[in-house]
């Protein structure tokens, strides 16, 4: 006997809390959550959305833990409580979409940028670049808050990846798998920024590295702003996409500051004279 379409819905359901709880708890494994911190939430239809409870750890949540919001942020059904964090999640999906999945956490190395209110480093590390690009940091607000969602507002179009200022990241894809990716991405890059920066300095890549990468990204069928018109003749390593709006989040870099560009690039001129008198 053939199952009606209602129930083929079910089961996709529970599979899809059941891959909320798997990442709930490799985000709780990798330390990007403490104790009840952290939100996930997956669009499964126009005017609904599964969300992770309040005040529960995402270590050890089962599907029955898992609640069903509308798209105002409405609780439709679940025994738990929803996170009132899902504002920001349900802003994200508003503004594009084709989002389906979105993870929150504090991240511990990404989050200490987010502390520091430091921008992170673009034209580094290859695949950094890649599945990420500039990773913006919006203002802080409480979270929780209706303003934490608007904080986003100026970001969301342009990266899958942005840091909340003294607070954590937010990562969001058009699926909840690779939404998961970035944060562990970012966190994963953040590390080796601030290991880099222990054993001396970080040396950053060529204007034409960062073109080559961006020409990857074109083929893998990813976006970036700076395949536009815009940064044609711009050297990608000195000027940030987002470098406009750190002031308004407090944000400045001081420790991989344009300094240490501008002695990179005394290097690279330095070299490159010395190659030319070798010829």
């Amino acid at each position: 006997m053939r199952p009606d379409k209602n129930a083929i819905a079910m089961s996709d359901l529970n599979a899809t809390k059941e891959e909320m709880c798997e990442i709930g708890r490799r985000m709780y494994a990798r330390q990007f959550v403490a104790a009840n911190e952290g939100n996930i939430s997956v669009r499964v239809d126009d005017d609904a959305v599964l969300c992770t409870p309040t005040f529960f750890c995402k270590g050890t949540m089962t599907p029955d833990d898992i609640c069903t919001v509308n798209m105002r942020g409405e609780q439709l059904d679940g025994k738990r409580k929803r996170t009132s964090e899902v504002l920001l999640h349900l802003e994200i999906m508003k503004e594009r979409p084709e989002i389906r999945g979105v993870v929150h956490g504090h991240p511990p190395h990404a989050t200490a940028f987010a502390v520091a209110r430091e921008p992170i480093p673009v034209g580094v590390h290859p695949e950094a670049d890649v599945f990420l690009g500039e990773v913006p940091i919006a203002d802080y607000a409480t979270p929780g808050d209706d303003r934490l969602a608007e904080t986003i507002l100026p970001f969301v179009h342009k990266c899958n990846t942005i840091v909340l200022a003294n607070h954590g990241t937010v990562s969001f894809d058009v699926s909840l798998e690779q939404a998961y990716w970035w944060t562990e991405i970012l966190d994963s890059y953040c590390r080796m920024l601030i290991l880099a920066k222990q054993i001396g300095r970080v040396q950053q890549l060529t204007d034409a590295d960062c073109r080559g990468l961006i020409e990857l990204k074109k083929r893998f069928g990813l976006t970036d702003p700076r395949m536009g018109d815009d940064f044609a003749d711009a050297d990608l390593t000195t000027n940030p996409l987002f470098r406009d709006t750190w002031a308004q989040a407090g944000a400045a870099a001081r420790a991989f500051s344009q300094a240490d560009i501008e002695d990179q690039l005394v290097d690279k001129i330095a070299r490159r004279v010395a190659e030319l008198i070798k010829q």
